[in-house]
């Protein structure tokens, strides 16, 4: 697996630490992120999904942990819109240049407003997709933040 991806780039532009991490990605997994976490042996609570949103039309980046729903309406809230709804995959897949399973928050085609979930600050650093199915990026939330000026909220439906 090639470890040159969008995102890695992205990260190695700046110069932020970073460490990658590679697992044998299943498409049949009910779900992915879990499976990802399972695969690296890494918390799900420090595992995080990068989910791609309409708000009042608009895309965004919502960054959450993957045992965890989005709250649209939380979502919503947070980078001040009124009406949150999932993009179909295919959008998603356009505006971010990665496809559905490995969208990465960094390096995407296009900048979007990102709301990153406030329980990302209670690690010392999180795993997010690298650009590829199967391809995890541990990085520090503050990067997160930094990089892509994240707007941190609780953007998690109720457990």
């Amino acid at each position: 697996m090639s470890h040159a991806t969008p995102a890695t780039r992205a990260l190695d532009a700046t110069k932020l630490a970073y460490r990658l991490h590679d697992y044998a990605y299943d498409p049949a997994a009910v779900n992915i992120g879990q499976h990802a976490a399972a695969a690296l042996g890494v918390d799900p609570a420090r595992m995080f999904k990068t989910l791609m949103v309409a708000l009042d039309g608009k895309p965004v980046c919502a960054i959450l942990p993957v045992d965890h729903a989005l709250s649209l309406k939380k979502l919503a809230a947070a980078l001040g819109g009124k009406h949150a709804a999932m993009l179909p995959a295919a959008d998603a897949e356009r505006i971010t240049g990665y496809r559905v399973g490995g969208i990465s928050p960094f390096g995407r085609r296009k900048r979007v407003p990102v709301a990153l979930d406030a329980s990302a600050l209670a690690h010392a650093t999180v795993v997010c997709n690298g650009g590829q199915r199967g391809l995890m990026i541990e990085v520090a939330p503050q990067a997160i933040m930094e990089l892509l000026s994240a707007t941190v909220a609780a953007i998690t439906s109720e457990t």
